[in-house]
């Protein structure tokens, strides 16, 4: 049987990299799916590639989340993955001394008030019935500080609490709406390739970059989607308030033996 027969699945950001995994992974599972993104183009043609229906949202905007709301009134799953990291159009200053306050405000602006929309308007598509499943996409850069990348960082944070209150929230209202973060530390997403570059250096870039990794790769995005998948599905009933992280081993410490 599939996982998620008739489920009515909304994945923000799923134009590309994991939100369109997720939103594949879902559609494959059975999930009538909604793919969303601020890229109409984007989103449009993955949507048709999937085989499910678009919808464009600006995550950062109450009024295409109410417009959704209208559209998409009953929802059993929702995905608050839209998100950036600051970098999308320039190297600039995101540490916490240089940082401007309109590029700190905007990271946030995205991750953390998309996230805050994105369960407001799921609980308000899940109430009448009592029952689905809020999973938002951290970061394991939610669970450690990045010197580099404050905002970021900060945000991602920030939805790993927020994600705590709403399912107490949830539960205080008795209804069964679980809600669970999930922290990809380096997947194998677009995002990377400003870094990774197509030049004859690309694998050497790509070693460094997973080095610190105990598996020493990137992850994929299908990975994250599958991860997804169970926490969407009636097989984790009784998950809710909880993180899982998906980082190569990253944050369960030293891969160091002593000599």
């Amino acid at each position: 049987m599939q996982r998620l027969n008739n489920k009515t699945c909304v994945v923000t950001g799923a134009a590309r990299g994991i939100g369109r995994a997720i939103a594949a992974r879902f559609h494959a599972e059975g999930g009538v799916v909604v793919v969303t993104d601020i890229d109409e183009a984007g989103g449009a043609a993955a949507a048709a590639e999937i085989g499910c229906r678009f919808e464009r949202l600006d995550v950062r905007e109450e009024t295409d989340w109410s417009r959704l709301a209208g559209i998409v009134p009953v929802a059993d799953v929702v995905v608050n993955n839209a998100g950036v990291t600051g970098f999308e159009a320039c190297m600039v200053a995101h540490d916490p001394e240089h940082a401007s306050l309109a590029d700190w405000r905007e990271v946030h602006r995205v991750n953390l008030d998309g996230t805050f929309l994105g369960c407001r308007y799921a609980i308000g598509a899940m109430k009448a019935a009592g029952v689905g499943s809020i999973i938002n996409i951290s970061s394991r850069s939610g669970l450690v500080g990045i010197p580099g990348a404050a905002a970021y960082a900060s945000s991602k944070a920030a939805i790993r609490n927020h994600s705590k209150t709403v399912a107490l929230y949830c539960a205080q209202q008795g209804w069964k709406i679980r809600c669970n973060s999930i922290h990809p530390a380096a997947i194998l997403t677009p995002i990377w390739e400003p870094m990774l570059g197509d030049g004859v250096d690309r694998e050497a870039r790509t070693q460094a970059l997973v080095a610190d990794t105990p598996l020493k790769r990137f992850g994929m995005p299908d990975e994250v989607a599958a991860i997804a998948v169970t926490l969407a599905s009636d097989e984790a009933t009784y998950v809710t308030g909880t993180e899982v992280n998906i980082d190569g081993g990253l944050l369960a410490g030293s891969a160091a033996s002593p000599g």
